[in-house]
């Protein structure tokens, strides 16, 4: 049964991507950038109901009173797919940084013009930092925006040693807005590179934002510090839980580690 749910939703997932894409073409070009904002996120929560009801997977998504009101940083782990759809209705005017070949995606690439999101060329990282920041200074300053950032750059697995990379550092100290970490185990239920959907629950948070102004040392300590343990709770909680899902090897090697501190 789950081979076949599995199955089901992945292919549901996909057609409803395709499906609301061209439906929604019209209304989507026609109106206003701030009233279009209601497809993607309108995407986003249908898609979430389908992995309830397909996959019976929950999401219980905590800590919304700690999104700042206006322009901030938003920081996920980053272990699926699921955390590129699941936090777009709860941000006002959300902002990603991707490569520049994703626009020229047909139907994919429009939508994402269309929201004046922030297209980087492969090259230099420091050239590429560089237009990255002056991009979403400008964004920011015609409107309140959220900038989505994935610390890590690339998905991790559950459990596994935190890689932050320092592009976030930099942002954060030359933007001059807050950053919140988000928490979660998400890549226990909807894993990186597999197509099984584990049913059960995925708990994310929003953790209390970093305000701006710390020094990069200590911006980069609270983030990681407040992030992991926050993390780590989460992946006991599965554990221990009615149904805990399978544990890939980095979760179930963290989960020893931290039985052995608390020894």
């Amino acid at each position: 049964m789950l081979t076949l749910r599995s199955l089901a939703f992945n292919f549901v997932f996909y057609v409803n991507l395709i499906v609301q894409m061209i439906v929604w073409t019209p209304y989507y070009f026609l109106s206003p950038r701030h009233r279009a904002w209601f497809v993607p996120k309108f995407w986003s929560r249908t898609s979430m109901w389908l992995y309830d009801k397909m996959a019976l997977t929950k999401n219980d998504i905590t800590g919304i009173e700690n999104l700042p009101e206006g322009s901030f940083i938003l920081a996920p782990k980053h272990q699926s797919f699921w955390d590129a759809i699941a936090f777009y209705p709860y941000l006002e005017d959300p902002l990603y940084i991707l490569k520049r070949e994703l626009t020229w995606i047909p139907f994919f690439g429009w939508y994402i013009m269309k929201m004046r999101m922030i297209p980087v060329d492969r090259g230099s990282r420091s050239k590429a930092l560089k237009a990255v920041v002056n991009a979403t200074k400008e964004e920011m300053a015609r409107n309140p925006r959220q900038l989505i950032i994935y610390p890590e750059g690339t998905r991790r697995p559950p459990g596994a040693e935190p890689s932050y990379k320092y592009g976030i550092v930099e942002i954060y100290a030359q933007l001059g807005v807050p950053v919140v970490p988000v928490a979660h185990v998400a890549g226990l239920y909807w894993p990186r590179r597999k197509f099984l959907r584990y049913p059960g629950t995925i708990k994310a948070r929003f953790l209390p934002p970093i305000p701006p102004g710390l020094d990069k040392e200590e911006f980069m300590r609270r983030l990681v510090g407040e992030t992991e343990a926050a993390c780590d709770q989460m992946l006991v909680e599965a554990a221990q839980g009615p149904n805990p899902p399978p544990m890939p090897p980095t979760a179930a090697k963290r989960l020893a580690e931290l039985g052995a501190a608390k020894a």
